[in-house]
């Protein structure tokens, strides 16, 4: 499988507005949390899952979404090619990253909120969960 966006919309009236992604199934969700990283550390990296899914959606501000590819999880290669998507308030999708990729989630404005949505149950995390120093893929651009 390989990442995707999941484009939702916008409607707006004199009520005011609703976002949404209609595309996106939560059959597989089996927890969320809300990311809002320090004025000081504007970038969280890098973690690398083998077995857990995320899914992200940027609820304030905006974020970008940087992922690579694991090719050795003892070792991975430091010439892994970094991708990036860039989300938004005001651009309602989700960023889906499946199983097998490591990723870092930068801030771009103060109080940016980003919610993440994973596929592994809490009980499993430990044993999945792979971190990397965050210099280990070079996101300077």
């Amino acid at each position: 499988m390989s990442p995707e966006v999941i484009q939702g919309g916008n409607f707006s009236d004199h009520r005011g507005t609703i976002s949404y992604v209609n595309d996106f199934s939560f059959s597989d969700i089996e927890r969320f949390y809300i990311i809002t990283n320090s004025e000081e550390n504007p970038i969280r990296a890098w973690q690398g899952h083998k077995l857990d899914s995320k899914n992200f959606y940027c609820v304030k501000g905006s974020f970008k979404i940087h992922f690579v590819k694991i090719d050795n999880w003892e070792n991975p290669s430091k010439d892994l090619t970094i991708e990036t998507v860039e989300v938004s308030e005001f651009d309602s999708k989700i960023v889906h990253i499946p199983a097998g990729y490591a990723n870092a989630v930068e801030s771009l404005e103060k109080d940016s909120k980003l919610i993440s949505f994973s596929t592994l149950p809490l009980s499993n995390v430990k044993e999945d969960d792979a971190r990397y120093p965050s210099d280990y893929w070079s996101l300077n651009e």
